[in-house]
């Protein structure tokens, strides 16, 4: 069921970090000029788990991401101003993020893996852990 890219068009699954470094203007030190001309390109697909959404939103109400409220509650616009799409999760999705053969147990990489594999993306993410997981495409 993965989708099929123009072959003149790259698509990227931005990992949840990368989203809040995109965001805030004064990550910039954090967020690689790679990975800023990625984001800022106008002919790459840019794509967010909804894992992801659901993961700030827990971070937050848990107090690990504090003065995120705006990224909570306003998330479907600055998706779309930032010309992100909302990758829902699949079943297909589910199914091989929990068959995955790798030791990271976080359900969110692993959901997030899953996908760039399924939807053969390629993962904006500085996260090197998922560069030992074949099958996942890393740009940072």
């Amino acid at each position: 069921m993965g989708r099929e890219l123009e072959e003149s068009r790259i698509g990227y699954l931005l990992d949840t970090h990368a989203l809040l470094w995109a965001i805030y203007e004064d990550a910039d030190e954090k967020l690689s000029g790679k990975a800023r001309a990625a984001i800022e390109a106008p002919d790459h697909e840019l794509f967010l788990s909804s894992a992801s959404i659901y993961e700030i939103a827990y971070k937050h109400r848990i107090g690990k991401l504090p003065g995120h409220e705006h990224i909570v509650f306003n998330h479907a616009a600055l998706l779309k101003e930032l010309r992100i799409a909302e990758l829902p999760v699949s079943m297909e999705h589910a199914f091989a993020a929990g068959r995955l053969d790798w030791e990271r147990k976080d359900p969110f990489d692993r959901l997030i893996a899953a996908q760039a594999i399924t939807e053969n993306l390629v993962l904006l993410t500085k996260d090197r852990a998922f560069s030992a997981l074949p099958g996942v495409r890393v740009f940072w």
